[in-house]
């Protein structure tokens, strides 16, 4: 009996790859460590899209080289409905609009 997985969209840049905001349209960055063993455990409960604004083939072609194909179910480019969403650019809002006011007042990019 196959169990429904839910989905989880994980972005590419600055989450599985060593992105650190030069960016570059031919060349996506090597796949950061741990990112393998990550993609490949979260695979074996959840439904795993990778979201990127990169062309679709290059952002395939990188899935392929890091082994990642049987563990990745998609790759797209619209931030889909998902169980949970992965960002280096994202803000997790708790309830309260002033915190979240002072979030995006002082938010930075981990890598920076």
């Amino acid at each position: 009996m196959n169990k429904f997985k839910k989905t989880i969209l994980i972005d590419l840049d600055g989450v599985l790859n060593t992105y650190d905001g030069k960016f570059d349209e031919q060349v996506i960055p090597p796949i950061k460590d741990g990112a393998f063993e990550f993609i490949k455990n979260l695979s074996e409960d959840y439904k795993i899209k990778i979201f990127t604004t990169r062309n679709r083939l290059l952002a395939s072609e990188w899935v392929i080289n890091n082994g990642l194909k049987e563990f990745v179910d998609d790759i797209t480019n619209v931030k889909e409905p998902s169980y949970l969403l992965i960002d280096d650019r994202c803000i997790n809002f708790n309830g309260n609009f002033e915190d979240l006011q002072n979030q995006i007042e002082s938010f930075k990019v981990w890598y920076k």
